[in-house]
């Protein structure tokens, strides 16, 4: 299963351990799935990362960031290419389903509002899905 995950979801698993969260980081982390990332989102998420509120240090952040990668294909960006996309509200956010779209990704996982709202369009039914990862984690637990 080939996994999107935004910024924010990142941030859920790896800086803040979310307990309802810990069967999907065990998952990422063993391999179960294919994380799909390209050079637009790790710029954001080292950016993200350094956000004083986090509190993480240099160290700490550059740690969490080469833990993250080391998990991901790493999707070369090809804007234009396949099917079109719907716009996201947030241009920020665009970002992630071009990754979805040029990886091949089966989800999109996200708790952003703007992305979210995205997954109800049409364009996208059948070629990838926008979940929160609570929702993509009840999925696929009742599927195991």
């Amino acid at each position: 299963m080939r996994l999107v995950l935004d910024s924010n979801v990142v941030l859920a698993l790896w800086v803040f351990s979310d307990p309802a969260l810990s069967a999907l980081r065990r998952a990422c982390e063993a391999g179960e799935f294919v994380l799909l990332g390209n050079e637009a989102c790790r710029v954001e998420l080292e950016r993200v990362l350094a956000y004083p509120e986090f509190k993480l240090g240099a160290e700490a952040a550059a740690a969490i960031l080469a833990a993250y990668r080391a998990r991901l294909e790493r999707v070369p960006e090809q804007p234009g290419q396949a099917f079109p996309l719907p716009k996201c509200r947030d241009r920020d956010d665009q970002k992630f389903l071009e990754l979805a779209r040029e990886g091949g990704a089966d989800y999109l996982l996200t708790r952003d509002r703007a992305l979210l709202k995205l997954a109800r369009k049409k364009i996208l039914h059948g070629r990838f899905a926008i979940l929160t990862p609570e929702k993509f984690l009840q999925a696929w637990e009742a599927e195991r």
